[in-house]
């Protein structure tokens, strides 16, 4: 070891990110996601790399060369379902890590740049997802992959021509299969691990949050290590390894017995070749993107509407309840105008989009939305843990109405989540600053097993 590290330094590195990095002694079962995060990324790298050895991106091959994979290929169902099945648990480990970061404030100071760079990687993570989903050359595949693609003909201007280049042809073809499966094996995996890399290099900077939402680094002992902290390793390995092992357990459970989860994993449409002369009855995405593709669906000429008579509503009650000068109360009621104006006459279509992405650029802004004195849920005050679970059921029927065919009662059901969705963001810097929180404890609280 001497000799390399002279030449290269793996023991400091070691030390600095294992066996000498302090974290919270109090880690609880939340804290087991990340590492899985970490496991699932390897398993995803490994499967695809074995699928790629058989897979044809070719539109005359690709939905026969999966079939050989599952029927002919020594193992190959089991890689195949490793992969598909991966992509799923993968999503669920992120979204249970990001509730964590959520409920414990791991995007509060000093945190923001770890919680930043972890909201790229779920973007670069359902970037990844929609490419690999096309790459089977299902129906559903081929048709999912129609209407997400069209979505950006919405964007002035340029819409068509970027479609028509994402495309590469004029409708998806086998242009599209090849250049999405060289993003999806080779240019998003990399970032995917490069984003991963620099998670990990900004939260080693800062130090790990704990579920009291404390700086163990305000308690040192003689020697200058908080006395609320153990090394990383032995300690959190080894009981990363019972998270491992339970996961695995479930994981492989699924594989096993329920591979397609009743056609919530693989679709039944999926199981036969693309036919662009032949639409599935209902076009929906597999279940991660389904909250997303709701707030979509549910942007109808109602609720833009509703948008409208809700913007003069505000920009009227701002200005007769604020104490602002009477220039800044007009103007409060000419933007109200404007909105209305541009929700009146702007497309369903368009506005899905853009609510779409809003949707998700709304997790960027949370370390400056959120204003609470405290950081975990643990000592938070009952109007946040009241909106937080509001939000939860909101999102969840969301999940659940973009499984299934619009009816009107569904669609209006679809446009109060997405309302309440976007409430709990706006009105988060009223709702965390209200309300009595409880104090603070001056060390980590550790509970006895």
């Amino acid at each position: 070891m001497e000799w390399m590290d002279a030449r290269m330094p793996v023991t400091k590195v070691w030390n600095e990110h294992l066996a000498e990095y302090m974290a919270p002694k109090n880690f609880n079962f939340w804290y087991y996601f990340g590492s899985l995060a970490i496991l699932m990324l390897v398993i995803q790298l490994l499967t695809g790399i074995f699928l790629t050895m058989h897979y044809k991106p070719d539109a005359a091959l690709a939905f026969a060369s999966v079939e050989y994979i599952m029927r002919d290929v020594p193992f190959g169902w089991l890689i195949r379902y490793m992969h598909s099945t991966g992509a799923s648990a993968f999503f669920v480990i992120v979204y249970l890590h990001m509730f964590r970061g959520v409920i414990y404030g791991s995007h509060r100071e000093p945190r923001e740049m770890v919680w930043l760079i972890g909201c790229v990687i779920f973007v670069a993570l359902m970037a990844e997802a929609f490419m690999g989903y096309l790459l089977p050359w299902g129906n559903m595949s081929y048709w999912g992959a129609q209407v997400i693609i069209s979505l950006f003909d919405v964007i002035p201007f340029v819409g068509p021509s970027l479609t028509e280049w994402i495309r590469g042809d004029f409708v998806i073809s086998d242009a599209t299969l090849n250049r999405f499966f060289a993003f999806h094996v080779i240019l998003l995996p990399l970032i995917l691990v490069a984003l991963v890399f620099l998670h990990l290099v900004a939260l080693h900077h800062v130090g790990s949050n704990n579920p009291d939402g404390i700086d163990i680094y305000d308690e040192l002992d003689e020697d200058g290590h908080p006395k609320d902290g153990i090394p990383f390793h032995p300690y959190y390995t080894v009981k990363d390894l019972v998270g491992v092992c339970g996961f695995l357990i479930i994981y492989m459970g699924v594989i096993f017995f329920f591979p397609d989860m009743g056609g919530i994993l693989l679709e039944k449409d999926n199981f036969a070749p693309a036919n662009p002369l032949q639409t599935p009855p209902d076009i929906v995405p597999l279940w991660y993107f389904t909250p997303f593709y709701s707030i979509l669906r549910a942007s109808t000429e109602t609720l833009l509407q509703f948008f409208a008579y809700s913007s003069v509503i505000i920009a009227v009650a701002a200005a007769i309840f604020t104490k602002f000068k009477l220039p800044v109360r007009a103007g409060f009621i000419i933007l109200g105008l404007i909105a209305a104006v541009v929700f009146m006459n702007s497309s369903g279509k368009a506005w899905g989009v853009i609510l779409m992405a809003a949707a998700i650029v709304c997790f960027f802004l949370l370390p400056w939305l959120d204003r609470s004195p405290v950081k975990s849920i643990r000592y938070r005050s009952l109007p946040f843990k009241v909106a937080l679970a509001i939000f939860l059921v909101a999102f969840f029927i969301l999940g659940y109405l973009g499984m299934n065919a619009p009816t009107p009662i569904k669609t209006l059901m679809a446009q109060v989540c997405t309302c309440i969705y976007f409430a709990f963001f706006i009105l988060m810097p009223w709702f965390t600053s209200i309300g009595k929180t409880k104090p603070l404890p001056t060390r980590v609280t550790v509970k006895e097993h």
